[in-house]
């Protein structure tokens, strides 16, 4: 099979599941025998625009002409059986949908978020949950500058969203969704639930397990408001001032957060914040993890580091929402606690520590998870499922005329 995969890698500079996913993918498919290219643009190339150019970049979020050329310059010299589309945001745009139709290629998309029904794609406002434009306008999250705490920067997320809500819905023969509970609220918003399957990101088999009981509680991600990082802060307080529970907690990565984490953890020796580690140190930290942990106010589409963990045969403490509920069997796998709780989280981490046998089971536990629904030979199946179900659905398009509203359109 001839596979073309279309991203926006996001900036280096902080940890990002979906450029892991898409790197992850590409790799798996040409091991496989796949032919695969890649038609990408990166967020790291913005800081070498000349001013212009770099003003120039959010007019053209919603929609880029010279994208949408070369991308169909591009498919038509190569002719690919499949477009696999992942993040379009902020060089790309949805113009690249039109430039398949130009080409007469089919297209899928992966959905890492919610980016769909609400601007910043997170569903959360504030620190807590949102659905205000779900379904509707996307006019609140500008009122609310909902993307980085600023209207003038969701503008034109919500003027894509508006209007290219229509060329998605139509132009893609088949959406991945991450998890069963990003399915669900999709479908609930208004999108087409019948080309809409759940199809969970993969793992790569690691390099090392988890041998022991593990010597630290992991947080692994980015430091930033939806991903619990105060919570958590505030639930290690109350564990400290219980007594702790005989292991630090190590926190890496990088992001907004940083520095109130810094001086957080400064002179403490049950914390230890590492900054940003690469992939094999990463790998690492979590095969010596007691359990790793895993605190988001906002409904995660999946929780990649869960399941890295599980591959490593750790366990994870979650928050009891969103993609969560259906990676972690609560007592089985590992444990959750109530989101947005700190009490709770804490409770749950002196729980998950407080016994070797059941905590090494759980670790077991969780492997056979892994083993059976995301690994490589796993992910490779309901990948190459998903593209075989849009190539057979374009064909038969074209064998009976398509008459998809938004196919051929010409443009914004």
């Amino acid at each position: 099979m001839h596979v073309l995969v279309v991203h926006n890698h996001y900036a280096s500079a902080q940890p990002s599941g979906e450029n892991k996913v898409v790197d992850q993918e590409v790799a798996l498919l040409r091991a496989a025998g796949h032919r695969v290219g890649v038609f990408e643009r990166r967020s790291d190339d913005i800081a070498a625009l000349s001013l212009l150019g770099k003003a120039a970049v959010p007019l053209r979020v919603p929609w880029n002409p010279a994208v949408r050329a070369a991308l169909a310059a591009r498919l038509r010299a190569e002719r690919p059986d499949v477009v696999h589309v992942h993040n379009v945001f902020p060089l790309l745009s949805p113009a690249v949908l039109a430039a398949c139709a130009d080409a007469g290629v089919p297209a899928v998309a992966t959905l890492h978020n919610y980016g769909q029904v609400c601007p910043p794609g997170t569903l959360q406002r504030d620190g807590r949950p949102c659905a205000e434009c779900v379904g509707g306008s996307p006019l609140p999250a500008v009122r609310h500058g909902c993307y980085r705490g600023s209207r003038l920067a969701t503008v034109p997320l919500a003027v894509g969203l508006s209007v290219n809500r229509r060329r998605w819905w139509t132009g893609v023969e088949r959406f991945f969704c991450i998890s069963v509970a990003q399915r669900d609220i999709l479908a609930r918003a208004g999108m087409p639930a019948e080309r809409l399957a759940v199809k969970h990101n993969f793992v790569p088999e690691p390099a090392a397990r988890r041998d022991g009981p593990g010597e630290h509680l992991l947080y692994l991600g980015r430091l930033a408001e939806a991903k619990g990082v105060r919570l958590l802060m505030a639930a290690w307080d109350e564990v400290a001032a219980g007594g702790g529970v005989g292991v630090p907690l190590v926190i890496a990565g990088a992001g907004p957060l940083e520095p109130e984490v810094t001086a957080w953890a400064a002179g403490r020796d049950d914390v230890d914040h590492v900054g940003l580690y690469d992939a094999a140190r990463s790998r690492e930290a979590v095969a010596r993890a007691v359990a790793v942990v895993a605190p988001s106010t906002w409904q995660e589409a999946f929780g990649l580091v869960v399941v890295e963990a599980m591959a490593a045969g750790v366990p994870a403490v979650a928050a009891g929402h969103g993609a969560f509920v259906e990676l972690v069997e609560d007592g089985v796998t590992g444990l959750l606690h109530r989101p947005g709780e700190s009490a709770s989280l804490a409770s749950r981490i002196r729980e998950i520590t407080a016994g070797r046998d059941r905590n090494e089971e759980m670790g077991r536990a969780a492997r056979r998870r892994y083993e059976q629904g995301f690994s490589p030979a796993v992910g490779l199946e309901r990948l190459v499922e998903g593209y075989r179900t849009a190539i057979a659905g374009r064909s038969a398009l074209a064998r009976g005329g398509d008459t998809r509203a938004g196919r051929g359109e010409q443009g914004q």
